[in-house]
């Protein structure tokens, strides 16, 4: 197998956690963090720090400018009407939770949520606490034999009692895409809204909320090269003007007396208390990074790389592939015999790194069959190296466990 990069050039020295000999295939989870989103954090942190929209003195100002601009950036990289759709969360998770306590605090008794088997716990569990809070129904619709939603099965789904359909733009587990705008012109002739996690959409793919048509949509800055504990929420504006605050205390007010408070507009009404200041300076800093190589030059080059692993794993008999072979970025495997803590243990000793297990989606691993599968994710800084170097770890794991190649 071949070992040149695919890129112009390798982006693997911009990357300090990926210093040695280290094949780092878990970008899924969460992405390494280039020198330029470090030394950005590091600088909020530290001669650039001070709070924002408190204090009268400049660094506060300089600082507050560069946190709204921030907000700015992440509007123009997801293609928003305005920066004022934004509301900077902790993570995908909170901004699907918040969604769920805010906005579903309108639905009745009977009202229907519609998701999928592909979805992450975290666009499962929000909707079932809410569905047994207010007597809902939440209903999933099936996948295909190739691990796509099964969108005509969805479409179907859709009644007049529907209130939401939630779903994965790309599923983490099977790197499987939706058809999103075809998704939500269905959900919008029900009356219904369409909420997208775009976790793993946001690194791998150009993202234009005009055009997909959803009505919220949620990512995480950790998997997009950025900071853990910063991530996105946006909204169409009229939607964010209709919800009620979700937590209160400073910066979402306008005026608070003992007898009652009024709120801020969104985004601000959405960001109770001090934010992640430095998260959203470091989130601002990967858009940069990501942006300078191209989303369509990285989304071509993680497609070779996802052809060239499912045709170097295709060969071994005893390894079952998941997924259609167009994924984003991903490749879940089992093999016959072997747990796949088991291939992650050994794959590990060889220097490579993948993610082993449920991968936060129980579910569809009872739809899949298995217990757990085996994921290699990719992003930036990998090669075809890295792809041969999993090659080898997997067939070391079928010789020591004795499977049939």
């Amino acid at each position: 197998m071949a070992t040149a990069p695919l890129m112009p050039r390798s982006h693997r020295d911009d990357f300090p956690g990926l210093a040695g000999n280290w094949a780092y295939l878990d970008t899924a989870a969460t992405a390494q963090k280039p020198q330029m989103v470090i030394d950005a954090i590091a600088r909020a942190y530290g001669t650039d720090y001070a709070t924002v929209h408190r204090g009268v003195y400049a660094r506060s100002a300089d600082m507050t400018v560069a946190f709204e601009a921030a907000r700015e950036k992440v509007a123009r990289f997801m293609g928003a009407a305005s920066p004022n759709e934004v509301v900077f969360v902790r993570g995908a998770t909170e901004g699907i939770n918040l969604i769920a306590q805010s906005w579903g605090e309108r639905l009745e008794a009977g009202d229907r949520i519609l998701i999928t088997q592909l979805e992450h716990h975290s666009n499962i569990v929000p909707w079932q606490l809410l569905a047994a809070h207010k007597n809902l129904h939440l209903d999933v619709a099936p996948i295909t034999a190739d691990g796509r939603i099964d969108e005509a099965a969805l479409i179907a789904m859709i009644g007049p009692r529907t209130r939401l359909v939630s779903i994965a733009h790309v599923s983490n587990v099977l790197g499987s895409v939706a058809d999103v705008p075809r998704i939500a012109a269905a959900a919008h002739a029900q009356g219904a809204l369409l909420l997208v996690d775009g976790c793993q959409a946001a690194p791998h793919m150009t993202l234009d909320m005009t055009a997909l048509g959803a009505d919220f949509y949620v990512w995480s800055g950790h998997k997009l090269y950025g900071p853990t504990g910063i991530g996105v929420l946006w909204a169409r504006a009229d939607i964010l003007e209709s919800m009620p605050p979700w937590q209160g205390g400073g910066a979402m007010i306008e005026t608070v007396t003992y007898e009652r408070s009024t709120f801020a507009p969104p985004p601000q009404r959405f960001e109770a208390g001090t934010p992640h200041i430095a998260g959203a300076i470091g989130l601002a800093a990967a858009v940069d990074y990501v942006e300078s190589i191209g989303l369509d030059h990285i989304q071509a080059h993680e497609a070779e790389l996802v052809a060239a692993t499912r045709a170097a794993l295709g060969q071994l008999n005893s390894v079952r592939l998941f997924g259609p072979d167009d994924s984003a970025g991903i490749v879940s495997f089992a093999i016959d015999g072997v747990h796949p803590h088991d291939i992650g243990t050994i794959l590990d000793e060889a220097g490579v790194a993948i993610r082993a297990g449920h991968h936060c989606a129980q579910p569809l691993m009872g739809v899949l069959g298995v217990p757990a599968t085996a994921r290699a994710s990719f992003g930036i800084y990998n090669d075809l190296s890295d792809v041969a170097r999993l090659a080898a770890g997997i067939e070391r794991v079928t010789r020591i466990f004795g499977a049939q190649e």
